[in-house]
């Protein structure tokens, strides 16, 4: 199959576009765990649990609002514009922080510009290449974006013991910068003539295809499951830091990351591309939600092994990779041009309440019973979305 086909100018440039916001928000992201454990101690995860849902949920309701009016406007590239530049810029506001409140204010912020980007970049990347080539375009997507995802935390890993946890956020102005001027120089929005007329926010709502509202009901039972990622490295610390310390154990933490995202972007064009020729909804439940649940059990088990972490993380890696980019194929699959933007803001949202209800949950659950208890329930949700995803399809 000929790259010429897909990887178009707007393709390759929502793909950069990707690569430098992520290595942006991921040298925080990989940074935040030890940072906050720095500043509250003992009550970290719960709070990390705090952080990373409430900015999620509130980044998702803005989302659904995003991809609405990206289509009422029928402009996509300014709303994309605006979501970078919060991003960038909050993100490296955490640097100034010193409580917990102050690293909630900013991160929310910051993801309120993610959610302000994502549903009219997803729409825009959809509508730039022919549907049958929606997993090869979203893969190569998502490849990029992990990409960014493994440098950034590959440069906080660097610069930790050096430079300390609070100036790897003020480095992720520089990336953050290029993914706006990207976006503004390179990307090139063509005038739309979409099916119908426009309509309110609430009929496009209630326009969503019925397919597509089961579709985002068993995403949801996934995203109640799917605890955010940052947990997974307060995991390795909590099991590393009695006998490395604190900095040492911080620093694997990310160097696991970084196995994870490696693995991720191996996997991110390889599965999205096969979903074209095999099925996406079949990939999505075994690669995305039973992997994740496979995952989920083996952070259950207390183990020092340094390979044991980097099996787990690799399954983590390849589990994103499938839900990430084959969730978005799929809406896009089921869903009309005229109200695409409404949907994958609806899809997000969605997600974001799960993200959430998630990490809030694990984080509760682990503080007040056990980490044990707290993956078995992701595990639990993940399986259940897998078993519900191939009934539906059956069903089909």
């Amino acid at each position: 199959m000929s790259v010429k086909k897909w990887l178009n100018r707007n393709v390759a440039t929502m793909g950069f576009t990707s690569l430098f916001s992520d290595t942006s928000h991921e040298m925080a992201t990989a940074t935040l765990p030890a940072f906050l454990t720095e500043l509250v101690g003992a009550s970290a995860p719960q709070l990390l649990g705090l952080i990373t849902g409430l900015s999620d949920a509130l980044s998702s309701f803005v989302k659904i609002f995003s991809g609405w009016l990206s289509d009422r406007l029928k402009k996509r590239k300014s709303l994309m514009i605006l979501g970078y530049l919060l991003t960038g810029f909050f993100v490296g506001m955490i640097g100034f922080a010193k409580s917990w409140f102050e690293i909630l204010f900013y991160r929310v912020l910051g993801w309120i510009g993610r959610g302000t980007r994502e549903p009219p970049r997803d729409a825009l990347l959809a509508e730039s290449v022919d549907r049958k080539f929606y997993g090869h375009a979203f893969g190569f997507h998502r490849a990029m974006d992990t990409l960014g995802a493994i440098i950034g935390p590959l440069l906080a890993l660097f610069f930790i013991p050096l430079l300390g946890f609070r100036n790897i956020f003020f480095m992720s102005f520089i990336p953050g910068a290029l993914a706006v001027l990207t976006v503004v120089i390179f990307i090139k929005e063509k005038p739309r003539i979409l099916e119908g007329n426009v309509r309110s926010f609430f009929a496009h709502i209630k326009s969503l295809p019925k397919e597509f509202q089961i579709f985002i009901l068993i995403m949801f039972i996934f995203g109640i499951g799917n605890f955010n990622r940052t947990l997974l490295l307060l995991r390795v610390q909590e099991i590393l830091s009695p006998t490395a310390g604190i900095i040492l154990a911080g620093t694997l933490s990310v160097l696991f990351y970084v196995i994870r995202n490696i693995a991720q972007a191996l996997a991110d064009y390889g599965v999205g591309s096969l979903s074209d020729k095999f099925g996406k909804r079949t990939l999505l439940a075994i690669f995305g939600f039973f992997l994740f649940g496979i995952m989920s059990l083996g952070f259950m088990i207390t183990s020092t092994n340094i390979f044991y972490f980097v099996f787990l993380f690799v399954l983590s890696g390849i589990s994103a990779a499938a839900y990430t980019a084959l969730e978005k194929a799929c809406a896009a699959d089921l869903l009309p041009s005229n109200i695409r933007g409404t949907g994958y803001g609806a899809l997000q949202t969605v997600d974001g309440i799960g993200d959430f209800v998630s990490s809030f949950i694990v984080g509760t659950l682990w503080v007040a019973i056990s980490s044990f208890v707290a993956f078995l329930y992701g595990a639990i949700l993940s399986f259940l979305a897998a078993f519900l995803l191939l009934v539906w399809m059956r069903r089909r």
